[in-house]
């Protein structure tokens, strides 16, 4: 995968996601259009998208590689649950914040962003990785995510992790394992509908932006900082270890890509829920995503030249 191939892509992705910005400045995409559609992408064309990424053809991994995968994705969430923990030290949280700089360091958007960033820049086998981190993340967030949100008032929901997009990835790591190939007519809908992904998912993160109060984040200091180590200097830290550890090349910009993915929507739907104040999750959210356009290219450029 060369530089010039990775900074198109990304142009492609920005120039969608301006798209957005400017369908909802025109009033064309609302709040309420933007969670129809949100539905869609997330219940519908995202879990598409990761099945037809694994009936492509162009996925081919043994048995070895996907374990070895399973093993990496188990290892790479621990290591965020572990720095969850810490990072709210490290920024000097105030104590009532500590639980969401928490949350907001191991759940980020690895799949409504992710998995998109990731079909459109990265070679076709890296998708597995992205599967398994999406799995991962389902099984942490309505069990560990629930329960740091709530300081330990509320109990895990472990029915919540049936999601459509949770089972269409078991199903998506299934079907590379046992190798089947399901008939055309199947194949042929599951792309279509995975087809519609990239650009409603990032017509809606333009729109999402577009509504969001970015100029409030972007003078919060302590953001910058969250920015500095969790979006730029853990994902150099991830692609940096695997190598060392000699792992696959697309292994590494895979896991490495997922770690770059700016804070997830989750953890701020989950507050709402439960009632809480969600103004540094609603700015920092906006903020990464914003700035996670800049430093995905820029990283990844850095990556596929080392």
């Amino acid at each position: 995968m060369s530089t010039a191939i990775v900074a198109q892509q990304m142009c492609v992705i920005m120039i969608l996601v301006a798209i957005g910005f400017y369908l909802c400045k025109k009033q064309v995409i609302d709040k309420i259009t933007s969670q129809k559609i949100s539905a869609i992408v997330m219940d519908v064309c995202n879990p598409a998208m990761i099945l037809a990424s694994i009936l492509s053809g162009k996925v081919e991994a043994s048995h070895e590689e996907l374990i070895e995968a399973i093993v990496v994705g188990f290892t790479f969430y621990l290591v965020l649950v572990v720095l969850g923990i810490l990072m709210p030290i490290i920024l000097r949280a105030d104590k009532s914040r500590k639980r969401f700089y928490n949350v907001m360091t191991v759940y980020t958007n690895i799949g409504f962003i992710g998995i998109p960033v990731a079909r459109a820049i990265l070679p076709p086998k890296a998708i597995i990785y992205v599967v398994i981190c999406n799995v991962m993340y389902a099984l942490l967030f309505y069990t560990h995510g629930i329960v740091t949100l709530s300081n330990g008032q509320q109990k895990m929901s472990p029915k919540n992790i049936f999601s459509p997009g949770t089972i269409m990835a078991v199903v998506a790591l299934l079907v590379c394992w046992f190798n089947y190939t399901p008939p055309v007519i199947i194949s042929s809908s599951v792309k279509h509908i995975g087809n519609a992904t990239v650009f409603l998912s990032m017509a809606l993160l333009g729109a999402s932006i577009a509504r969001s109060n970015v100029a409030a984040g972007l003078l919060e200091l302590r953001i910058w900082v969250f920015i500095a180590l969790r979006l730029v200097l853990f994902p150099v830290a991830v692609f940096l270890i695997l190598r060392a550890a000699g792992c696959d090349n697309i292994m590494g910009l895979g896991f490495s890509l997922m770690a770059m993915m700016p804070i997830g929507n989750l953890p701020l739907i989950q507050s709402e829920k439960m009632g809480e104040d969600t103004t540094l999750l609603s700015k920092a959210i906006a903020v990464t995503t914003l700035v996670s356009m800049f430093t995905i290219t820029a990283l990844m450029i850095l990556f596929t030249r080392i």
